[in-house]
C-alpha cells in the first residue's frame, strides 16, 4: 500500500494524496451502496446515492480535522447548523449510514485496510441475513410507491382492489393494514411500482371510483438523509 494512504491524515498536505484517497473513499462508497442494494428488499434510489457521498464527505472532513483538537471542535459547531429533516425509514439503513462513516473515516486517516476489511465482514453479514420474501424486490429502475387505500370495514380490500391494482401496477407487496375512523374503515397499505409513473393519477381516480373506497394516496417513496 503506497505511503500517501496509510500516512497519517494529519501529514497528508499534497494534493495528490488528498484527491486519491477521495477517489478511494468514492470505490468503496460505492461498494457500500451496491451491498445495500443488493440486501434491501426495497433501496431507495435517492439513499444509495447519499451512501456514495456520505463515504466521500467523511473520508474529506477526517483530513480537514486530522490530530487537530481545536479543528475538530469547531467543525463540529459549522457542522451543527445542519438539520436532516427526513426520518431513516428502518433501522437498518441507519446501520448502512454509519457503515459509510466508518469506511470515510478510515481512508481520511489513512488506514484503508480497516475500510476493506470492513466492507468484507459487514458485507458478508449483510449478504447472510438480507431480507427474504415471497415476492422480488421492486424494480428500482419506475421508483418505488407507498399506497394507501382506505376501505369500509364491510368490504373485503383484496378481491375490491385486486383487478384495479393488477392494471396499473408491475408488482405490489402488502405491508400493513390497519382499522380506522374508530373501526368504521380500514387502512391497506401497498410497497408499489407503477407500470408507468405517468399513469399515478388514473390510478388514483380509477380506485376512487371503487365502490367502498374512501380515500386514496400515493407517494413516491424515496428517502434522503
Amino acid at each position: 500500500m503506497s505511503d500517501f494512504l496509510t500516512s497519517e491524515a494529519i501529514t497528508s498536505r499534497e494534493p495528490i494524496d488528498v484527491f486519491v484517497r477521495l477517489v478511494v473513499a468514492m470505490l468503496l462508497g460505492a461498494i457500500v451502496s451496491f451491498v445495500y442494494r443488493r440486501t434491501r428488499m426495497q433501496p431507495a434510489p435517492s439513499f444509495t446515492v447519499t451512501l456514495v457521498l456520505l463515504t466521500i464527505l467523511i473520508a474529506m472532513v477526517t483530513q480537514v480535522i486530522g490530530d487537530n483538537v481545536a479543528r475538530a471542535f469547531s467543525l463540529v459547531g459549522a457542522l451543527s447548523i445542519v438539520r436532516f429533516r427526513t426520518v431513516v425509514r428502518d433501522t437498518q439503513d441507519t446501520a448502512y449510514v454509519i457503515f459509510a462513516v466508518a469506511v470515510g473515516m478510515a481512508i481520511g486517516a489513512g488506514h484503508p485496510w480497516f475500510g476493506i476489511a470492513g466492507i468484507v465482514v459487514i458485507g458478508a453479514a449483510a449478504f447472510a441475513l438480507r431480507e427474504r420474501g415471497d415476492t422480488a424486490p421492486l424494480p428500482v429502475t419506475h421508483g418505488g410507491y407507498h399506497l394507501l387505500v382506505r376501505v369500509g370495514v364491510g368490504a373485503d380490500p383484496g378481491s375490491l382492489l385486486g383487478p384495479t391494482l393488477d392494471e396499473y401496477l408491475r408488482t405490489r407487496r402488502l405491508q400493513s393494514v390497519a382499522t380506522s375512523r374508530q373501526g368504521l374503515a380500514v387502512d391497506v397499505t401497498y410497497a408499489a411500482d407503477l407500470r408507468r409513473d405517468e399513469a399515478a393519477p388514473d390510478l388514483v381516480k380509477a380506485l376512487n371510483r371503487l365502490e367502498g373506497v374512501q380515500s386514496v394516496s400515493l407517494q413516491r417513496h424515496e428517502v434522503e438523509l
